[in-house]
This record gives C-alpha cells, structure tokens and sequence, in this order.
C-alpha cells in the first residue's frame, strides 16, 4: 500500500475473520492440550490444560506430614503456579504466531469476541 493511502477495508475485514478463526482453533487446542508443574523435587505434580484449566494435583505420600500441613498447602501452590507458568508458555508459543503480526493492537482486540 502506498504510504498515506486508505486501507481496503474488505481486506482488512477479511484478514481480522481469518486471525479471529486461526485463535479460535489454536485456543480450543491449548483447551485439550495438558502440561504439568511440580514443587518439592517432585513431591507434588499439578496437570493443567494450556488454557489453565486445574486437571489433577498428585501428591507423593512422603509429602504428607499430619505435623505440617503448612509444608504440603505450599507444595500445592508451588506445583499450581509451576503448571500454570508452564501452560502460559505454551499459549504464548501456540498464539504468538497468530498475534505476533498485530504489533501494537494486540491489546485492543483482546477486547472483540473470540480475540
């Protein structure tokens, strides 16, 4: 396009559907796909889908101390927040082809439906 040029709003509209469909499909992806976090070298393992979605929380039975309940809620959060950490990557990995070429208007079509 020609430097002060309008754009083609057809196109416009055309390439918006079409990265609207490529979230679509790459969100219900991240939906089923699970990855997992751990805390404690292992002691607690929590599975969660790439969009963040809490699957299961395994705890290693050496990791129960009726004396300190204290130690294992931490593990917990630890091996939720790991997860998460984990399943952020992925969507950024999964998504980033898709957004990368919004440059600065990714954030202003987060707010349009299925963006």
């Amino acid at each position: 396009m020609r430097p002060g040029a309008q754009p083609n709003m057809q196109q416009v509209l055309q390439q918006a559907q079409k990265m609207q469909q490529q979230l679509a499909e790459a969100q219900a992806q991240l939906a089923v796909q699970e990855v997992t976090g751990t805390a404690g070298g292992g002691m607690v393992t929590a599975t969660v889908t790439g969009a963040g979605d809490l699957r299961a929380i395994v705890i290693n039975p050496e990791a129960v101390d009726p004396d300190d309940i204290e130690t294992l809620q931490d593990l917990i959060v630890a091996a939720v927040r790991d997860a998460n950490r984990v399943a952020q990557a992925l969507a950024a990995e999964t998504m980033g082809p898709i957004t990368g070429g919004l440059g600065g208007l990714g954030g202003a079509l987060g707010g349009l439906p299925g963006m």
